[in-house]
């Protein structure tokens, strides 16, 4: 993934030895920030801990911007979820009905951006006009 992030994105691999369900990756793309959960799948199963889809559904609830993305070896697919579908994603792996489905990494990070932008007008009121042009927000 590192090779393929796009320009004007700044990422940190965490290394979580003990837990506590802390995605792997933690990036800033543009000014917005988002962590990322990096999984490969062993057929259908995708192998999240309690601890991970915990940590991503409590961080998405309040307003968060998380993913967990998976890598099929079988199709080479990447499978993108959101973070309130950890438990989708561990009950019903790649054949879940709650993730988007890309072949390169440029076509997710293409799907990506604009999906972020939408997450934060939903959760926070975030506005990419006033971002884009550099006005300042009342927040």
């Amino acid at each position: 993934m590192r090779k393929s992030l796009p320009k004007k994105t700044f990422a940190t691999r965490i290394e979580n030895k003990h837990g506590g369900g802390i995605p792997d990756v933690h990036v800033i793309w543009n000014g917005i920030p988002f962590w990322v959960e990096l999984k490969v799948s062993s057929g259908n199963r995708i192998k999240l801990t309690p601890n991970q889809v915990a940590w991503n559904a409590a961080y998405w609830a309040r307003g968060g911007l998380n993913f967990i993305l998976v890598k099929d070896p079988s199709t080479k697919l990447l499978l993108l979820f959101d973070g309130c579908h950890g438990s989708e994603a561990l009950d019903a792996g790649i054949k879940s009905g709650c993730c988007s489905r890309y072949g390169t990494f440029d076509e997710l990070f293409s799907a990506l951006r604009p999906r972020m932008v939408d997450r934060l007008s939903e959760s926070c009121g975030f506005q990419p006009s006033l971002a884009a042009s550099g006005a300042e927000s009342a927040y």
